[in-house]
């Protein structure tokens, strides 16, 4: 056992820690199953890996900031018009994500809109990708911020390292003229590296006058559609469909 433990202390040091945390499992295992010397290299090299992998993924959940868990089981796709299931499984290849496409929720509030974004987003984590969630109002403070404040700048620059960026809520508060200036900046540094989810309750012509600059406005909007798959939502709000039934 002694001898054990300066082993594990060994690949702390070496950093590896998946083995180290499952060596003496392993070895009780190779013992008992009298597996040969490459067969046990194979399964603690695997436990490494496996430990590894959980390790990111846990991390990069954590860093996606999503507020809540969701999950498409839970979600009610026949109170709505405009998103199928079928949609949601071709889009489960992440063929899009790849090719640096985007996907553009649009419709009024209490659709789903969020819901489907945050399942779509813990699916591209569990598949290895990473994620950022920011609702335009804190992306735009964290945009402001980024400057002079150094949590602010990490959050961006993690952003602008992420393969998917999702961008709640767009439409629900007013946007001044430079808060605009620096999401067009945003959008642009995005483009063809990234791909962005946005969830609005605005329609396309509604932007200019969120955005307070209509020329500003159709070159971000070209940018966010090139490339894009658009779903315009309609149906029940399930918050009000929740009080009646």
């Amino acid at each position: 056992m002694k001898k054990c433990q300066q082993t594990v202390n060994l690949l702390e040091n070496l950093k590896l820690k998946g083995i180290a945390h499952n060596l003496e499992s392993e070895i009780a295992q190779a013992e008992e199953k009298k597996v040969s010397y490459l067969s046990f290299l194979d399964n603690i090299l695997n436990s490494e890996i496996n430990y590894r992998t959980e390790r990111r993924l846990r991390r990069n959940l954590v860093g996606a900031h999503f507020p809540v868990e969701k999950q498409f089981e839970d979600f009610g796709f026949s109170r709505l018009k405009g998103i199928t299931k079928s949609d949601i499984s071709h889009l489960m290849d992440f063929i899009w994500l790849d090719n640096h496409e985007n996907i553009l929720f649009f419709g009024p509030p209490g659709l789903g809109k969020t819901h489907l974004s945050i399942a779509i987003g813990m699916k591209a984590v569990q598949s290895g990708y990473t994620v950022c969630f920011e609702r335009v109002t804190n992306l735009i403070k964290l945009l402001k911020l980024a400057e002079v404040q150094r949590s602010a700048g990490f959050r961006i620059n993690r952003i602008l390292r992420s393969d998917l960026i999702i961008i709640d809520e767009i439409g629900y508060t007013p946007i001044e003229r430079k808060e605009a200036n620096l999401f067009f900046n945003l959008v642009s540094e995005l483009y063809e590296k990234a791909s962005v989810i946005i969830t609005s309750n605005k329609k396309f012509d509604d932007w200019a006058e969120m955005m307070g600059d209509e020329v500003m406005t159709v070159a971000m909007l070209d940018r966010l559609l090139h490339h894009s798959k658009v779903f315009n939502l309609s149906g029940k709000s399930y918050r009000i469909q929740g009080k009646e039934d």
